[in-house]
């Protein structure tokens, strides 16, 4: 298979946002509205928006946004997936540390979101959630970088 590549329109730039997310412990934290604001300050039209979480306790996840069930019953199903007390041989930090570390790996790092006639170009269900894996608060860090025209 061979590949070609076609540039037939303005040059591509890059713009970077770091968003700063207070969670309230395990859950789900919907921020579509604050990479939506990132987006709209960068005037990108055309490309794709990365979100990175860089934290190895919690993790980023496009999810129904219109049920607040949904990101309940994934909490749920997280926690019989990699249950806490379940013999870690990794406790330092407590006993929902290690499970975050799993539930983090399960559910990724970063996701990517194309940028079209700029705007994110989600479902109309979807939306973009810090997913915090340990029990008590904590202050997150996601960057996003868009590239595009």
């Amino acid at each position: 298979m061979r590949a070609t590549i076609i540039h037939d329109g303005p040059v591509a730039r890059q713009a970077t946002a770091r968003l700063l997310v207070e969670t309230r412990g395990q859950g789900f934290v919907e921020i579509t509205r604050q990479a939506r604001e990132a987006l709209a300050a960068c005037g990108i039209a055309q490309g794709l928006m990365t979100a990175f979480c860089r934290h190895t306790s919690a993790s980023l996840a496009i999810q129904e946004n219109a049920d607040p069930d949904v990101p309940r019953d994934l909490v749920d199903t997280l926690d019989r997936l990699a249950p806490r007390n379940a013999g870690y041989r990794h406790g330092s930090e407590g006993p929902d540390d290690m499970p975050a570390h799993i539930r983090s790996m399960l559910t990724g790092a970063s996701v990517a979101i194309p940028v079209v006639d700029g705007a994110l170009a989600l479902g109309t269900w979807q939306g973009l959630y810090l997913v915090e894996h340990r029990d008590r608060p904590h202050r997150r860090e996601v960057l996003l970088v868009v590239q595009g025209a």
